[in-house]
């Protein structure tokens, strides 16, 4: 049976700010000193489940478990009994072989089912609605790069899609302005209570002004316009094309950054 005192990260509206900072100064302290931590995860197993497809992800989680000593089992979920049985199932027996899981899943409600059978700490790789552990990785990078992210100017263009919510969450708690430049915002893909908790703490702006919106900015994000999984499937064309056709006013160019001294963030692949 899973564990209700198991902490997972599905995402982090689920977190208190002061735990969300206190695993950015973690993974800075990590990222700066390597060799202290080589062994910490001796004897741990993380077994690593994918529906979409990846290159980041798998290699990152997987290099991170051998270089702090424990072990990374990648697992295709077309090749698993994941498809025949009901996922908290499968999820409980895998719960009973490994010390974490991180599944990398298409349908944010199958991420959900997954936690149900989880009694060891679950870590959501990607859905569709979030992308908690890239959101993390942003705002290592500009903290690195800037020092501090209290007070820094980050500017999001694109499809309101799970980057855009993982970042809505982050920003919120580093209090960092968020503005975001969302032509294509279908409701079903924003989740509206980090929306209005950024909001409520002054630091959301939204806005179809890119120009001025990567003027003030001091990093420009922006992110694919179709999900990978559909980018070449025939029965997504004519939405690829739609996409491509809104988007394309509020493509990163020359042009557009000409008058910006912003850095650019892309969370890729890139295509």
């Amino acid at each position: 049976m899973p564990d209700s005192q198991v902490k997972h990260l599905i995402t982090w509206k689920d977190w208190d700010p002061a735990e969300i900072r206190k695993i950015l100064m973690l993974a800075t302290r990590v990222k700066r000193n390597r060799h202290y931590y080589q062994g910490t995860l001796s004897g741990r197993t993380l077994v690593m489940l994918f529906q979409k497809t990846s290159t980041r992800t798998r290699v990152s989680f997987e290099a991170a478990m051998t270089e702090m000593g424990g072990h990374g089992i990648y697992m295709d979920w077309n090749t698993t009994n994941f498809k025949l049985s009901k996922i908290k199932y499968e999820t409980a027996y895998l719960s009973r072989n490994v010390a974490i899981i991180m599944a990398r899943m298409k349908r944010h409600e199958d991420q959900l089912e997954l936690k149900q059978g989880a009694s060891v700490p679950l870590i959501n790789g990607c859905d569709n609605l979030y992308h908690p552990c890239q959101a993390m990785a942003d705002m290592l990078t500009i903290h690195e790069d800037r020092g501090e992210l209290t007070g820094a100017r980050l500017c999001y263009i694109g499809v309101h899609n799970n980057v855009a919510n993982s970042l809505m969450a982050v920003c919120a708690a580093f209090d960092v302005e968020l503005t975001l430049v969302t032509p294509i915002a279908p409701e079903d893909t924003i989740d509206q209570e980090l929306r209005d908790r950024l909001r409520e703490k002054g630091l959301l702006v939204e806005t179809l002004d890119v120009q001025a919106a990567v003027e003030t900015a001091e990093y420009v994000y922006t992110d694919t316009w179709v999900d990978m999984e559909f980018f070449d499937d025939p029965q997504f064309a004519d939405l690829k094309q739609e996409r491509i056709d809104t988007m394309m006013p509020y493509q990163l160019n020359a042009k557009l950054l000409k008058n910006s001294s912003a850095k650019v963030l892309h969370d890729m692949p890139i295509h």
